[in-house]
Formats: structure tokens, C-alpha cells, sequence
């Protein structure tokens, strides 16, 4: 599991103060950025050495509270599970002050080939490390 803080500024929020429901989509790309790099992963040069991308197939989304300016927010990344050419992530935003669950999502993210676009197997070396071998 990878945990990443996110400070909440005001171009992040709407009209009404709170943050606008598209960003918390970039706080959770974020976290999973995060989590491949401290796998040992970066993306551009999985894109270079293995011809590989990793792209959002779908997204289950759940919002529970508001995050409003300056809120200090936790945007926790596991992976619940793999499979051949993609990997479904369980992913959380939480307020740190509050220690209250704000956002959740279910992301599975397709691993394709980077020239073709098709779907293509997820390198043995990533799925070793993510799965802990």
C-alpha cells in the first residue's frame, strides 16, 4: 500500500468552496503514479523499455464528504488484484484532521501496448513486485 498527501488549495476548489469533483480523479492518478514509482516503476521509462502504458478501463466512485481549502488529505493506493494485462486498485482519500474517509474509487487500469493501443501482458517483473515476490 502507498500513502500520499495532498494539500487542498483553492484552484482546486468550486464556486462553493469545496473541492471540484473532477480533482479528486487527479489526486487518485496521482497515487497510483506514486505507487508504481516507489515500486521502483516510472512510467516513462516503462514506455521506452517495455513499449508499455498503463490507461484507466474503469472507474467505480464513491463521494462521501466535501475536502475544502487547505484540508490536509491522505490518498491511500493497494492493489486488490492482478491480472494478465490489467490490475484493479482500491484507492482513498481521507482527511488527516478528520480522519474521515471522503472519497473511495475501484480504478482498473489496462496495460497496452504504447504504439498499438491493444492490451498487452503486464511484465512478470511488475506483477512480482506488486504481488510481493
Amino acid at each position: 500500500m502507498s500513502d500520499l498527501q495532498v494539500r487542498i488549495y483553492y484552484e482546486d476548489t468550486d464556486s462553493g468552496g469545496v473541492v471540484y469533483y473532477a480533482n479528486y480523479l487527479k489526486f487518485i492518478e496521482r497515487g497510483r503514479s506514486e505507487f508504481l514509482r516507489e515500486m521502483g516503476f516510472e512510467q516513462d521509462q516503462l514506455i521506452t523499455q517495455k513499449n508499455i502504458i498503463f490507461a484507466v478501463k474503469s472507474i467505480q466512485a464513491d463521494y462521501l464528504s466535501p475536502a475544502r481549502f487547505n484540508d490536509l488529505l491522505s490518498v491511500s493506493t493497494e492493489v486488490e488484484k492482478t491480472r494478465h494485462a490489467s490490475l484493479i486498485f482500491s484507492q482513498k482519500i481521507k482527511d488527516l484532521k478528520q480522519n474521515k474517509v471522503l472519497f473511495e474509487a475501484q480504478i482498473t487500469v489496462a496495460c497496452l501496448n504504447a504504439q498499438s493501443f491493444k492490451p498487452s501482458a503486464i511484465p512478470s517483473n511488475i506483477l512480482e513486485k506488486i504481488n510481493g515476490q
